[in-house]
């Protein structure tokens, strides 16, 4: 492992919640650190690896009072500039609809220096453990990962949902429950068949996971009814077929 110097800020990948999916540089500097500023969603299981660490935590959860992403840069700042070893610590990977560029821009703005350890983002991690492949030989060959909202907290405006519809074989999207309705009426309006199989993952990888098997057309309806909530991935496509025989976490 590279050498983890004061005054630095490691942005590290979490991974979707078992701790067994760390990569070794993520759990060497969980073990280094002097101080983890961690997101909401990473588990207790994963911050087990920093006991030694003063452990903040500055996470972001929709519809609930949050930490202002300048807050948090602040904090990262202030604390490298102390002399400690920082540990972002970040659910999934740090550059997957994560904040992670926001973060980077101002530690280079600040002059201090970073390391970014990619972790496994639920949208294949955690599809994986649910028996989803995001590709297959022989019923998919693209994939596309999206966020089902924007900075505004809406559904995004500027996303082309027919072409979106037309061009992948699997539709990945992340932070979607608010707006599945939606989402899924411009699928369909776009083309896409209102029997397209979904799945619903909730809390990926971990003993609280929830599948939810459904359609486009009857996903909203369905994922209130099953009381499913966040933190949850939205896979769509054909892919999700498979899990009937591939289903095994």
């Amino acid at each position: 492992m590279s050498e983890f110097a004061k005054g630095e800020v490691w942005l590290v990948g979490a991974g979707p919640g078992d701790a067994g999916l760390l990569t070794l540089h993520a759990v060497e500097a969980l073990r280094a650190a002097d101080v983890v500023v961690h997101d909401a969603l990473v588990s207790a299981e994963v911050l087990e690896y920093a006991a030694g660490a003063e452990l903040v935590h500055l996470g972001k959860r929709g519809g609930q009072p949050s930490p202002k992403q300048p807050e948090i840069n602040a904090r990262l700042i202030a604390e490298a500039r102390a002399g400690r070893r920082v540990v972002r610590l970040k659910g999934g990977d740090p550059f997957m609809f994560g904040r992670g560029t926001e973060e980077v821009l101002a530690l280079v703005a600040a002059g201090v220096r970073f390391r970014v350890v990619p972790g496994i983002t639920a949208g294949i991690g955690g599809l994986a453990y649910a028996g989803i492949p995001v590709t297959s030989r022989d019923v998919n060959s693209s994939v596309i990962f999206l966020t089902g909202h924007d900075h505004t907290g809406l559904s995004p405006e500027g996303i082309d949902w027919a072409a979106v519809g037309r061009a992948a074989g699997m539709i990945v999207l992340y932070m979607a429950m608010r707006h599945m309705g939606e989402i899924a009426e411009k699928l369909m309006a776009g083309g896409l068949a209102a029997d397209t199989p979904v799945a619903v993952v909730m809390r990926a990888s971990t003993p609280q996971m929830r599948v939810l098997d459904t359609t486009l057309e009857k996903a909203a309806a369905d994922i209130a009814e099953s009381g499913i909530g966040a933190p949850a991935i939205v896979s769509i496509g054909r892919g999700n077929l498979l899990r009937a025989q591939m289903a095994w976490g």
